[in-house]
């Protein structure tokens, strides 16, 4: 999950200006930039290992400021990280996101790729997202992360660095609240990891831009 993660994170605060604005071909199904709502803001932000110990992958440290984080804007980012076995594909992500409403936590159905969605490749999304032979770009680069599975056993680390988060829509369910985010790793029948994050979004109605 280590690189992996990194990979899918940074990929997408990379690709996605050049995602939503290109033609319709080359969007992603997330990616609708007719959602009606537009993210302003993300706070109170917090993660967790939530696997068993024998898990061979997990997160170590995991830093995301300031707190809140402005969009459109920069947020620096750091993270190290370690796994104990090749990731190879095919690599499973499950997702579960859950809003709070009042004193309850509701799971948030999948909706176009977005909620709590199960994703049978996370390699071909990668490769989606970058074609094999292409350089991964900055900073996994530079750091040699890779951006392809597989993903060797060992560590990695991605030491401060900043990123600009443009304009993001945001579809209907996913309104000013807070929410959790757990990912469990897969291949096969073997959990690889588990991590859980949570958050408070703010958003408005893209509308009135």
């Amino acid at each position: 999950m280590p690189a992996l993660a990194l990979s899918l994170a940074l990929c997408a605060l990379q690709m996605w200006p050049a995602v939503v604005g290109g033609p319709p071909q080359q969007r992603f199904a997330v990616l609708d930039k007719h959602w009606p709502l537009r993210l302003t803001k993300i706070q109170n932000f917090a993660w967790q290992n939530c696997g068993p110990p024998s898990d061979p992958a997990v997160i170590r440290s995991l830093s995301v400021s300031p707190d809140p984080v402005s969009m459109p804007g920069d947020v620096t980012v750091s993270v190290a990280a370690a796994t104990t076995v090749a990731l190879t594909s095919p690599l499973q992500g499950e997702v579960v996101l859950e809003k709070k409403i009042g004193d309850m936590w509701i799971k948030v159905p999948c909706v176009q790729d977005l909620g709590s969605c199960t994703y049978k490749d996370l390699c071909a999304i990668l490769d989606q997202a970058i074609p094999p032979g292409q350089p991964c770009p900055e900073p996994l680069q530079s750091y040699d992360i890779p951006c392809h599975c597989p993903f060797r056993a060992g560590s990695y680390n991605l030491p401060s660095s900043t990123f600009y988060i443009p304009t993001l829509d945001l579809p209907p369910m996913l309104t000013n609240g807070d929410y959790k985010f757990q990912v469990v790793l897969s291949n096969g029948d073997q959990q690889l990891g588990c991590l859980r994050l949570s958050l408070s979004l703010h958003s408005e109605s893209r509308w009135y831009w």
